[in-house]
């Protein structure tokens, strides 16, 4: 079979097969605040501004991945992102994220695989899905045999509300 995406180990120092790329406003504040919640590192080379100072290039490195932004230009809409990440402590990172105007849409839950899942909107409009990898973790019962359904009814009614 013919090769069609490229691996990770065969794109020299970008991280992963598929790299996210997000049009929003502010996109120089979006960076501190993803410095600050998650320990994104900005790639300062790769920060291009136009004459006008808006963004139209930033890269942030986010463990292996790279994430791609741009502020949103004149008559250009904004394009926020549905991201996963995955974390050592989602708790954490709501701590870090609801100060600086990030809300919870899901509490840390478990979650199928020995995982917790948390969701939270950033100010920008991004909705983050937060796994934090919990070794030894029961998998939860499933809300259609009677357990708690906080994982897909936090998502769903945060996107029906967003849906107008």
């Amino acid at each position: 079979m013919t090769e069609i995406t490229l691996s990770g180990a065969r794109i020299t120092g970008r991280g992963s097969s598929l790299t996210p790329f997000v049009l929003l406003d502010d996109a120089a504040g979006f960076i501190d605040f993803a410095s600050a919640v998650f320990g994104a590192v900005e790639v300062d080379l790769a920060r291009t501004a136009t004459p006008s100072g808006l963004l139209i290039h930033a890269e942030l490195r986010l463990g292996d991945a790279l994430l791609l932004l741009a502020d949103r230009q004149p008559g250009w809409p904004s394009r926020p992102g549905l991201l996963q990440l995955w974390v050592a402590d989602a708790a954490d990172v709501i701590a870090r994220a609801e100060p600086r105007g990030a809300t919870v849409v899901t509490p840390p839950t478990p979650f199928y695989g020995s995982l917790t899942l948390a969701r939270l909107l950033d100010p920008w409009g991004n909705l983050w899905w937060l796994y934090e990898p919990v070794p030894g973790q029961p998998d939860p019962r499933p809300a259609w045999e009677g357990g708690d359904d906080t994982v897909f009814r936090t998502l769903d009614e945060h996107l029906r509300a967003s849906a107008g």
